[in-house]
């Protein structure tokens, strides 16, 4: 009598790893063949956060247990992000939303780039100080490259995504396959031991 559960796992494994794999490819496929299509809805999603979440901050400025400045800073914070919804709603116009995206994208970079590297020069007994110091000052750069050029830099991000999605599905496929072989020997091993 052997012990089935290992190769079903594995079998069930090995499946969740190549379907993974394979919707990652066909994604960055999708990507790359209409970046400007999945730009929109990017930017259209990045539209529906945007006024989701400011709706929630509203909710919460008069829900919530906090105290009048924290109310008026999530009421404040949410009633923004509600205007940019809208702004990038707009006549149904992406431009405000390719924007506010690449705004969002640079500030985003910027706020860490800056706080990353901050955080390492403040402490000189941090493990990996100078790539911490480096990876600070290459994400602020990014940051002003996307402010500065907002629509060339969403196209450049979009075709980055698109092929670095394709690369990631290629070796999830490869990863199910070599789980599939494990899944195998360590079944021949426990049939093996149980003999």
């Amino acid at each position: 009598m052997t012990n089935s559960a290992p190769r079903s796992l594995f079998q069930h494994f090995w499946k969740a790893a190549l379907a993974s794999g394979l919707l990652t490819v066909i994604l960055g496929v999708f990507i790359l063949g209409w970046p400007g299509k999945s730009l929109t809805v990017v930017a259209v999603l990045f539209g529906v956060y945007l006024l989701v979440s400011g709706v929630a901050q509203v909710i919460f400025a008069f829900t919530l247990p906090v105290t009048a400045g924290a109310r008026i800073l999530l009421f404040l914070s949410g009633a923004a992000s509600v205007i940019l919804a809208v702004l990038a709603f707009r006549k149904f116009d992406y431009g405000y939303a390719y924007l506010l995206l690449a705004i969002w994208i640079a500030v985003g970079f910027i706020f860490r780039g800056v706080a990353s590297a901050a955080s390492a020069i403040s402490d000189p007994a941090l493990p990996g100080r100078g790539w911490a110091i480096f990876f600070g000052v290459i994400s602020f750069i990014a940051g002003v490259v996307v402010l500065a050029w907002p629509f060339d830099s969403l196209v450049t991000l979009t075709l980055v995504v698109g092929s670095w999605l394709v690369v990631i599905g290629v070796f999830e496929v490869v990863e199910a396959f070599v789980i599939r072989k494990a899944g195998k020997t360590v079944h021949d091993a426990v049939a093996n031991a149980v003999r």
